[in-house]
C-alpha cells in the first residue's frame, strides 16, 4: 500500500480510507473494467439494426473482449467474488434477451430455452481468449452463430425421399 500511494502521489492514510488492502485496489479497478466491458457490449448492440445482426455485434464484441483479455494469474484472482457472479448474471440476461428476441424475430432456434442457448455462447466465445488472431475468433463467432440458428429441414420430393 506504502508504493501505491507513493507510486500515485496519494497520501497512505488517504488510501487506506478507501481501500483496506491491495486486493481490494484491485477489485475496484476489476469492476470499472467490467462495466466498461457491459457498456462495450451494449453499444455493439445499440449500433446493429434488428434482433439478428445485434446478436452478433454483441457476440462478436464479447469474443473480441475474450480474445483481449486472455487468462492471466491476475484474471484468476480477479474473477472470484460476488461482483463477477453479479457480472455474470447481467451478462447472462442480457444475451438471453437478445437471443429471445430473435427467435421471436425466427432468427433463432426455438426447440432450445433462451437461457440454454446464453450459456452455450457465452461458454462458447470464452475460447476466444485462447485464438491467436482476430480471424480465428470470427471464425469462432461464425461457428457459434451457426449453432443459433433454426435448423432447416431439406425439402424432399415424396416420389424420391421417404422421410
Amino acid at each position: 500500500m506504502s508504493k501505491i500511494a507513493a507510486e500515485t502521489g496519494i497520501g497512505r492514510a488517504t488510501l487506506y480510507k478507501y481501500f483496506p488492502d491491495v486486493e481490494a485496489i484491485l477489485v475496484a479497478w476489476h469492476e470499472r473494467q467490467i462495466s466498461r466491458h457491459l457498456r462495450q457490449l451494449a453499444a455493439a448492440r445499440d449500433q446493429a439494426v434488428g434482433p439478428g445482426q445485434q446478436l452478433e455485434a454483441v457476440l462478436t464484441m464479447y469474443a473480441l473482449i475474450q480474445h483481449e483479455h486472455h487468462d492471466t494469474e491476475l484474471a484468476a484472482l480477479l474473477h472470484r467474488g460476488e461482483h463477477i457472479m453479479r457480472a455474470q448474471q447481467q451478462l447472462h440476461d442480457f444475451i438471453t434477451g437478445l437471443i429471445t428476441e430473435g427467435a421471436a424475430a425466427g432468427n433463432i432456434r426455438h426447440d432450445i430455452p433462451p437461457t440454454e442457448l446464453a450459456a452455450y455462447c457465452l461458454h462458447a466465445l470464452t475460447a476466444a481468449g485462447g485464438v491467436r488472431s482476430q480471424a480465428a475468433v470470427q471464425r469462432l463467432v461464425a461457428v457459434t452463430l451457426a449453432g443459433l440458428r433454426p435448423a432447416v429441414l431439406p425439402r424432399c420430393n415424396r416420389h424420391v425421399c421417404s422421410l
